[in-house]
C-alpha cells in the first residue's frame, strides 16, 4: 500500500458561491481556477496568497459548465438560460453571448487547438462553433433525449456525447456522421470524456457505475461499481493511468486504471459532489458540490513511481497513435457484455471536512442528482468488490422493423446534412452581407470627405 506522503492532501478550499458548484476548470498555466454554480455566477480564483477572486455576472440561470480555452485567453460557459458565453478571464470579465440552443445547455468543450467549441443541450443536439469567427458551424442530431455532455477527442477528429436516451455516441467531425454507438440497459451517462491518447472513453453513470470503453475494438474494458450514488463527473490524470470520480454519495474515488482497482476514497464535501478535474499537469485536482465549496487537492500519489508507471503503461496499454476512423466503423450498437471479472480492491480513505457550507440537497430538482444520504459518513480502510450489473436479456427485434428504422435514420441523416449545409450557407451569406455593408459605409464616408 502507498506510504502516507503519497496520499492526496486537501490543500485549501474556496468559498464565495452561494449555491451548488456544477463545474470547474484549471487555467492552462495552472495559476487560476474557474467555477460555475447554481447561483448563476462564474468565479475566477487565483492561487496566489491573498489574491482576490473575480465574480462574473451575465447568465440568468444555473451555470452548468465552464472551460478555459487551450491558450487560456478565453473562458466558455454554458447555462440553463439556453446561452453560451465567452469571457475574457481578467478583472473586467467582458463576455459575448451565443444564442446557442432552444433548451438549457449542459456542457461546453474546446477542441485541443482552440479553433472549435462543442456545446451539448437538452434540445437533443450538439452544436459546433468556429472560435476564430465566433460563428455557428453545424449541429449533430441523433440523440432522442437530453444530451448531457459532449467532448472532443485529443486530435479533434471525433466528438463523444452522452444522453439520457441511454446511449453514448461517437461522431466524425469531418463528415458530421455518428460513427459509433454504445448502449446501456440500466442507467444513462451523466458525463463522458476521452482518455489522453484518445483510444478510450470513460463514462460516469447514473446507475452508480464507471465504465471504460475501448473505441478501437468497441468493447467495455473496465467496469467499476464503487459508488453508492449516481456518478456525476470523471477526470483522467494526464498520464492516463488514473481516473478520479465524483458522486452524489458525497465521495471522490481514485481508480488505478493499470491495476484495475480502487485506490483512494476521499471525503471532503457535505452532500453530493458534482464536478472533479485534474490540473493540466496532474499535480492538483479540484472538486465542487452541493455544499457550495470548491476544494483544491494536491495529488501526491503519482510522484514517486511516475516513471515506473509510465513504463508499465507502455507495456500494458500499448500507447500508440489515435485510432483510425476505419477502426470505429461500422455503425452498430455495442451493448455492454455480460461477464466481467470481479476484482477485489483495496482502498485508503482520506477523510477531510472543512467548514460546512449550506446543506442544499433539497435544492436539486433532478432525482438523479440527489444523494441517498446527504450527511457524510466516515469510512474505515476496507475492501470493496467491483461487481457487474445484473445482465438483462435483450429483446429480439424483427428484421423488417430494424430495416425500416435504419432506413428512417438514413433519411434523417440526409435531412440533417441538408440543414447543416443550409446553416453554413446562411452563415457565409451573413458574412458576405456584413462585408458589403462595411464596404458601402467606407465608400459613403470617402464620398462625404471629398465633398
Amino acid at each position: 500500500m502507498a506510504s502516507a506522503p503519497e496520499d492526496p492532501v486537501l490543500q485549501r478550499y474556496f468559498k464565495g458561491h452561494k449555491a451548488a458548484i456544477t463545474s470547474a476548470d484549471f487555467s492552462p498555466d495552472g495559476k487560476q481556477l474557474a467555477t460555475g454554480s447554481w447561483d448563476t455566477f462564474l468565479m475566477l480564483w487565483s492561487f496566489k496568497p491573498q489574491a482576490r477572486a473575480f465574480r462574473y455576472v451575465g447568465h440568468k440561470d444555473v451555470v452548468t459548465s465552464v472551460q478555459f480555452s487551450p491558450l487560456g485567453n478565453l473562458l466558455a460557459s454554458a447555462s440553463r438560460d439556453r446561452t453560451v458565453r465567452l469571457w475574457i478571464p481578467d478583472k473586467r470579465g467582458k463576455s459575448s453571448e451565443f444564442k446557442a440552443h432552444t433548451a438549457p445547455v449542459r456542457s461546453v468543450d474546446f477542441s485541443a487547438d482552440g479553433q472549435f467549441l462543442a456545446t451539448a443541450s437538452e434540445d437533443k443536439s450538439i452544436k459546433v462553433w468556429n472560435m476564430y469567427r465566433q460563428r455557428f458551424l453545424y449541429s449533430l442530431y441523433r440523440h432522442t433525449h437530453w444530451v448531457r455532455c459532449a467532448k472532443f477527442s485529443p486530435d479533434g477528429r471525433l466528438i463523444v456525447s452522452c444522453s439520457e436516451d441511454k446511449t453514448i455516441k461517437i461522431w466524425d467531425t469531418t463528415n458530421k456522421q455518428c460513427v459509433n454507438n454504445f448502449s446501456d440497459f440500466v442507467g444513462f451517462a451523466n458525463f463522458v470524456d476521452f482518455n489522453p491518447n484518445g483510444t478510450c472513453i470513460a463514462s460516469a453513470g447514473s446507475d452508480h457505475t464507471v465504465k471504460i470503453w475501448d473505441i478501437r475494438v468497441n468493447k467495455l474494458l473496465q467496469h467499476y461499481q464503487v459508488h453508492s450514488g449516481g456518478v456525476n463527473c470523471v477526470s483522467f490524470h494526464p498520464s492516463g493511468n488514473y481516473l478520479i470520480t465524483a458522486s452524489s454519495d458525497g465521495m471522490l474515488k481514485i481508480l488505478d486504471l493499470l491495476e484495475g482497482r480502487l485506490i483512494y476514497t476521499l471525503q471532503g464535501h457535505t452532500g453530493p459532489v458534482f464536478t472533479v478535474t485534474f490540473s493540466k499537469g496532474g499535480e492538483l485536482f479540484t472538486s465542487g458540490g452541493a455544499d457550495a465549496q470548491v476544494l483544491l487537492w494536491r495529488t501526491n500519489f503519482d510522484e514517486l513511481n511516475c516513471k515506473d508507471v509510465i513504463k508499465r503503461n507502455l507495456k500494458r496499454l500499448h500507447f500508440d497513435s489515435p485510432p483510425h476512423l476505419l477502426d470505429i466503423y461500422p455503425r452498430t450498437p455495442h451493448p455492454q457484455e455480460g461477464k466481467i471479472e470481479t476484482v477485489e480492491t483495496t482502498e485508503t480513505t482520506v477523510h477531510t471536512l472543512p467548514d460546512k457550507g449550506e446543506e442544499i440537497c433539497g435544492y436539486f430538482l433532478n432525482p438523479s442528482l440527489m444523494s441517498s444520504e446527504c450527511s457524510p459518513t466516515t469510512l474505515k480502510k476496507k475492501t470493496e468488490e467491483m461487481s457487474d450489473l445484473p445482465s438483462e436479456n435483450q429483446r429480439s427485434i424483427p428484421l423488417a422493423v430494424t430495416d425500416a428504422l435504419e432506413h428512417i435514420m438514413e433519411q434523417l441523416n440526409v435531412l440533417t446534412q441538408t440543414v447543416s449545409i443550409l446553416e453554413q450557407r446562411l452563415t457565409l451569406t451573413e458574412d458576405k452581407l456584413k462585408d458589403c455593408l462595411e464596404n458601402q459605409q467606407r465608400l459613403f464616408n470617402a464620398i462625404q470627405q471629398k465633398s
